[in-house]
């Protein structure tokens, strides 16, 4: 029984060093150095030994210590640090782009999201704010949108029309970095909870192709990005309705994130086909 025992231990392993490599580049990028890092993987082994051992109370160090394989003077150091920060909701700004996409009735002939007045009743920027939002003003949702790069108002006509496909806010790091933890986080939560058999499943498939060239590449993107806006267009308004039929119940305490990437890069010889 040993031999399996150390297959999948190495498999982990690789595992391991396959989704580290992105994060360290993006360090090494940006300038944060390891101790930094260090000093948060520390912390996340801290919370995941104490969350995955029902027995070991908040004064219980002996055991969050052995589990994370950490002194007990690290584990206390680290228990009186801030809890790690929740996922954040989605913005106004991100909730009115995402319906602007789907609603078919801000819709061109293609399926593009069209130019529509900044004020007035529906269909209307001001109308589409306030579907969204009653807490922050057209205005300034407009104005965050239009620093964002996602919107163009046409002051002569005074009408708004998307810019972007997707909510990719231009030189905009801040937001950028928070897409990436909260988007990645949870596809890999996803993942890891299924290896580990948690009791509810998560959805994730993925496809793989190689030896494509250039051309094939940007087809596909095209492809995609054609199916992600019809597929959000089928989505958004069923679950706004079933969002809205939990507020009014009283019965929402999950929080779901759906999402769809591409990624390409140059292969290498030493690539192994993909499971």
């Amino acid at each position: 029984m040993a031999e399996p025992d150390r297959d999948v231990e190495q498999a982990l392993m690789a595992a391991m060093a396959q989704v580290l490599q992105p994060l360290a580049r993006l360090a090494v990028a940006r300038g944060l150095k390891f101790p930094q890092i260090q000093e948060i993987l520390k912390q996340a082994f801290v919370d995941q030994a104490r969350a995955s051992d029902q027995r070991a109370s908040p004064r219980d160090i002996s055991r969050v210590a052995t589990a994370a394989g950490l002194t007990r003077r690290e584990v206390t150091r680290l228990s009186q640090k801030q809890p790690p920060a929740r996922a954040q909701r989605a913005s106004p700004a991100t909730q009115l782009f995402t319906q602007w996409q789907a609603d078919r009735r801000l819709s061109g002939p293609r399926g593009r999201p069209r130019a529509i007045p900044r004020t007035g009743s529906a269909p209307s920027f001001e109308a589409l704010a306030r579907k969204v939002t009653r807490d922050v003003h057209p205005r300034r949702l407009l104005d965050e949108l239009l620093r964002l790069g996602l919107v163009e108002h046409d002051t002569e006509k005074d009408t708004v029309r998307l810019a972007k496909d997707a909510f990719v806010p231009d030189d905009d790091q801040t937001r950028m970095v928070g897409f990436l933890g909260h988007n990645a986080g949870d596809h890999l939560a996803a993942a890891v909870g299924n290896v580990l058999g948690d009791e509810r499943r998560h959805f994730e498939q993925a496809l793989f192709l190689d030896e494509l060239s250039e051309e094939s590449v940007d087809a596909a993107k095209k492809l995609v990005m054609a199916q992600w806006r019809a597929l959000t267009a089928a989505l958004v308004p069923e679950l706004e309705d079933l969002s809205a039929a939990d507020l009014r119940a009283g019965r929402g305490a999950r929080r779901l994130r759906i999402g769809l990437f591409t990624y390409d890069t140059t292969m290498r010889k030493d690539d192994a086909p993909q499971d």
